[in-house]
């Protein structure tokens, strides 16, 4: 074989063997590609998948935390709602309980006032221990009323005293002791329906004796054992002392022990 044709058969031969390994090389190449693509789409399509089933997790348990967040406001709106009417209804009765004070207090300053009769002076009218409700609003003494009021001196306390007025002011009263008769300006009273017996007892009485202006003179219904303004001690009582007129009888007293008369309830007169 001559060298140029040497050559040649060199050349043809390194030719095909580069072919034959690119061949190979790319033969290998493209078995080699297909077993990773396809387990490489396969770990992406599990990975998908795994995305996908946890946002449907994360989906249901948002889910669940909505619906625990709404009960969670239910309960907490419930709460509120019931304690704000427990509010209310405290208030309400905070209302009415400052309401009935405000009203007691006005009652009791302006309008009238329960009193506790003690001793026997205005027998038959008024027993020990009787309860009876006295106002002083608006009111001028007249004859014939049963008054409460503050002894001018000290002899009888700070305890008021609970009497008739017979005279006002300007009135001239007079008493016979011997008959037991009242006369007020010369004439002679009806005192028998509230008397328990005529006036014997004189006491520091000196009559006829015009009442001076701002007073009244005034005795118990029972007249021999009341000290009144035929007493020194009392006298004519000036009308500032006076607390109020007597109404009527709330609660009588025991006649005996756990005894009481309960149709003696009713005005006074």
């Amino acid at each position: 074989m001559d060298e140029n044709n040497s050559d040649v058969w060199k050349t043809e031969i390194n030719v095909t063997t580069e072919i034959t390994e690119t061949s190979e090389i790319g033969e290998f190449d493209e078995l080699d590609e297909d077993p990773f693509s396809a387990l490489f789409a396969q770990v992406i399509r599990d990975k998908v998948s795994d995305v996908d089933g946890g946002d449907g997790e994360d989906d249901e348990d948002d889910g669940d935390e909505g619906d625990n967040e709404d009960v969670g406001d239910d309960e907490e709106d419930e709460y509120s709602e019931e304690n704000n009417r427990t509010k209310m209804e405290l208030y309400d009765w905070m209302q009415c309980i400052v309401s009935a004070i405000i009203c007691g207090i006005f009652i009791f300053v302006f309008i009238g006032r329960t009193i506790g009769v003690e001793g026997n002076s205005m027998l038959q009218t008024l027993h020990w221990n009787d309860r009876v409700i006295m106002s002083g609003l608006f009111y001028k003494p007249k004859n014939g009323d049963i008054v409460i009021f503050r002894p001018p001196s000290d002899a009888f306390g700070a305890t008021p005293l609970v009497k008739r007025v017979i005279a006002v002011e300007g009135q001239t009263i007079d008493i016979n002791f011997e008959t037991g008769e009242v006369f007020v300006d010369g004439v002679v009273i009806d005192e028998a329906h509230y008397i328990n017996e005529p006036t014997y007892s004189r006491m520091n009485f000196v009559g006829p004796l015009t009442v001076p202006d701002g007073h009244v003179f005034v005795m118990g219904d029972n007249r021999n054992y009341s000290s009144d303004s035929r007493d020194s001690r009392v006298g004519t009582v000036d009308t500032r002392y006076i607390l109020g007129k007597v109404h009527f009888l709330l609660m009588p007293g025991e006649v005996d022990p756990n005894q009481r008369d309960w149709s003696r309830i009713g005005f006074v007169s």
